[in-house]
């Protein structure tokens, strides 16, 4: 037999849902040869041992489009066997354009971007191919797009300026943009009414590309009213969607699924496996209509001592009535990240706590951070009645279900969901519960996301498939992260991405092998060695 590259010897692989002992043999950047252990042969062997030798996992919705050139960030994900990130969520990215409006309003959520002088996807994608040990795939932001265009208004687009954003995702899809995203709570990506966003996917429908959303107040108890809108925004588009961090009361959430799939849309969906989300801390506590303005007008205007009396004295102290906040808000709202180093030991305490470390409000000091920020403060968000992990867990049943961390890795105490999301998934789901198999574990953490967001011959160990391929052993998962400490999980020590070692022994190896992800389809199940790109 013809030597590999490199043999992965012992493994346990799954052959359709069964595990079976094979030796796997890499051939560049592909899996050559799967047979039986002590057949094969090449230059380079890695032993197994009898770990599970699984496709990379895919994080379906992440924010780490600036921060995955840090090795920590790399660490946090190849740690819990993540090979893949679908990033520009929530309609911000930094391309097309300079980059500069997600600086200026996702910046506390991105981290900057070192290598990307502004463009299109295409330059935004070229930045990732070796330049990290992870593989990026990108979705074109609705979002930045009419910032580009419209800048920070409210009102609806003239034909002229529907033209030239239609413009600008079809260009983005036939860079290779897996699809469009956008948030419909933050700006201006709200001001956009269904008929505008209809209108600017038909190029993503006419790749059979993916609408990506976080829906417009439509979670928790509205989650029935968030879903039939994105339903009915994909039947005028005709284009496919997906919800991102689906959550709320599992009824409501099944219903609304069951009653898009009636109406003839078919979405997927990701989730987390935890209670608590993670934001801006002034989306949870300022006024939207004064945040719709921009960030820039709305820091103006809590610059000003009137803004800040008529916060301090009259809104915050209301906030409590929404049932998203609670009654206690600041003992549920834990800062996570700021901007300016002095005030770095807010991070990790609530905002009571770190009020009363001051002498002031919580109100009044939840006003200066803000203001001293330049709102570039996040915050993790408890909720005043946790989901437990069951309710979490039927979620994940759910049909097109995938993980999504919506990681978030700027800060000095950042939410766990970044370094734990796919080690929770499985060592609770597979390992601890048996409500997974390994194969079904395959389907919801790499598989389907590959399929559905057209990442290419990834998600399965099979000749022909790339060697994205992750040794797990079972036994050894650690689940460490958690609130204001996040830690690395243990249990993968080894890690390859396009058939070369990322992670040797728990640590980088130095290898950059990641790359951009251009949207490409494998149009058979059969020898993908034969498939080409999807061409657009």
């Amino acid at each position: 037999m013809t030597d590999g590259s490199l043999l992965v010897r012992d493994a346990r692989v799954l052959a359709g849902d069964e595990l079976v002992r094979a030796d796997v043999r890499i051939d560049g950047e592909r899996i050559g040869e799967l047979g039986p252990v002590g057949t094969l042969t090449a230059p380079e062997v890695l032993d197994a041992g009898g770990r599970l030798v699984l496709p990379g996992f895919v994080d379906a919705h992440s924010h780490a489009d600036g921060a995955v050139f840090a090795e920590g960030v790399q660490l946090a994900l190849l740690r819990q066997g993540v090979t893949s990130i679908v990033i520009g969520q929530d309609g911000v990215s930094y391309a097309p354009g300079d980059g500069a409006y997600a600086r200026e309003y996702f910046g506390a959520l991105l981290g900057d971007h070192p290598g990307y002088r502004g463009g299109g996807i295409a330059e935004l994608l070229a930045g990732y191919d070796g330049t990290s040990p992870i593989n990026v795939a990108a979705l074109a932001p609705l979002g930045t797009i009419r910032h580009g265009v419209m800048g920070d208004r409210a009102d609806a687009p003239t034909a002229r300026e529907l033209g030239a954003m239609r413009d600008a995702v079809a260009a983005a899809m036939q860079e290779g943009a897996v699809g469009a995203s956008s948030g419909l709570d933050y700006f201006p990506g709200a001001h956009a009414s269904d008929a505008e966003l209809a209108a600017l996917l038909q190029p993503v429908a006419a790749v059979d590309g993916v609408y990506v959303t976080h829906m417009r107040h439509g979670y928790e108890s509205q989650v029935g009213i968030g879903v039939a809108e994105v339903a009915g925004i994909c039947r005028e588009a005709r284009v496919r969607g997906h919800v991102s961090h689906l959550h709320g009361p599992l009824p409501l959430v099944r219903r609304a699924l069951a009653e898009a799939s009636a109406s003839g849309v078919e979405l997927s969906f990701d989730s987390y496996p935890y209670a608590r989300g993670c934001t801006l801390l002034a989306m949870a506590v300022l006024p939207a209509e004064r945040l719709s303005r921009g960030p820039a007008a709305a820091l103006r205007w809590l610059s000003t001592r009137s803004a800040q009396r008529w916060l301090v004295e009259e809104w915050l102290p209301g906030l409590g009535h929404r049932p998203d906040v609670g009654t206690d808000w600041p003992a549920l709202l834990t800062v996570a990240g700021v901007e300016r180093a002095e005030d770095a030991w807010v991070t990790g305490l609530t905002i009571r706590a770190a009020a009363a470390r001051t002498g002031k409000t919580p109100e009044a000091f939840v006003v200066r951070l803000l203001a001293e920020n330049a709102l570039n403060v996040t915050a993790v968000m408890a909720v005043p009645s946790p989901r437990p992990w069951n309710v979490l867990a039927r979620i994940a049943e759910l049909p097109g279900h995938v993980a999504g961390s919506d990681g978030i890795y700027i800060g000095g105490a950042p939410h766990p969901r970044g370094w734990s999301t796919f080690t929770r998934f499985f060592l609770r789901k597979v390992v601890q519960s048996g409500e997974w198999s390994v194969a079904e574990a395959v389907e919801h953490l790499s598989a389907r996301a590959a399929r559905r967001f057209d990442l290419g011959a990834r998600g399965r160990v099979a000749r022909g498939w790339t060697a994205d391929l992750v040794l797990l052993d079972p036994a050894a998962l650690v689940d460490a992260a958690g609130y204001g400490a996040p830690l690395v999980s243990g249990g993968v020590d080894d890690v390859l991405v396009g058939g070369r070692l990322v992670l040797r022994d728990g640590r980088l190896t130095g290898e950059h092998a990641g790359r951009g992800i251009r949207r490409s389809r494998i149009r058979t199940p059969h020898d993908p060695i034969e498939q080409e790109p999807l061409h657009v």
